[in-house]
């Protein structure tokens, strides 16, 4: 005897399948073995949940994929209820959806944390996201800072924009190809028409002018 282990044709190891099938189940008894003694000690971090004051209106969202690496998860959005803005009054919040453009709807954006049915929807909802950046924190400072400065431009009494009409044309785009009914005539909102448009801006009409 040589001491050497010589494999029969008999040997019964499993097949591959099977190899595959017994590692699934030793990943499916790993997390077992999590659940029942890892997360009773996560008690521990258990917080209240607080409402989100006045103070702090601002909604962040961000995407993870179970720690899986991908490029989305670097993005960052912020959504906020234009009436919960410091915004000083009715021409400053028009001035602000004019600067906002299509950030700007309604109602709150799909996904976005925010219920319709909040007593903030008055003035509608602001939405702005940044992926530029390659960390998160990075992509979220730049689109707080953004609105830092669309507030500080808002407030700016300069020109308050009045005399404008609120662009509400990404809407009704979007209201047409979701063709849910309020694209139809009849519905959506009233086509602007040369009363719609500052008198500064029509060219001016001779009275004394006669036509031949």
């Amino acid at each position: 005897d040589d001491g050497l282990l010589i494999e029969t044709e008999n040997d019964e190891d499993s097949s591959a399948a099977g190899h595959l099938k017994l590692q699934q189940h030793r990943r499916v008894l790993y997390y077992w073995r999590l659940i029942e003694h890892e997360i009773p000690h996560l008690v521990a971090y258990r917080k209240p949940f607080v409402p989100p004051s006045p103070a702090t209106p601002l909604v962040v969202r961000s995407i993870a994929y179970g720690g899986e690496d991908h490029p989305a998860i670097r993005k960052r959005t912020v959504v906020v209820p234009v009436a919960r803005l410091p915004l000083k009054d009715e021409a400053a919040i028009h001035k602000f959806k004019l600067l906002a453009g299509t950030r700007w709807t309604p109602e709150p954006p799909a996904n976005s944390g925010v219920s319709p049915l909040e007593e903030t929807q008055e003035h509608g909802y602001f939405s702005i996201s940044c992926e530029d950046f390659p960390v998160g924190a990075q992509n979220l400072k730049w689109a707080s800072d953004a609105l830092d400065r669309l507030l500080t431009e808002a407030n700016n009494t300069k020109d308050s924009f009045e005399d404008i009409p609120l662009d509400t044309r990404h809407i009704e785009s979007k209201q047409r190809k979701e063709a849910k009914g309020d694209h139809l005539y009849g519905r959506r909102r009233v086509r602007p028409s040369l009363r719609d448009f500052p008198k500064e801006w029509l060219p001016a009409v001779d009275q004394n002018a006669t036509s031949d």
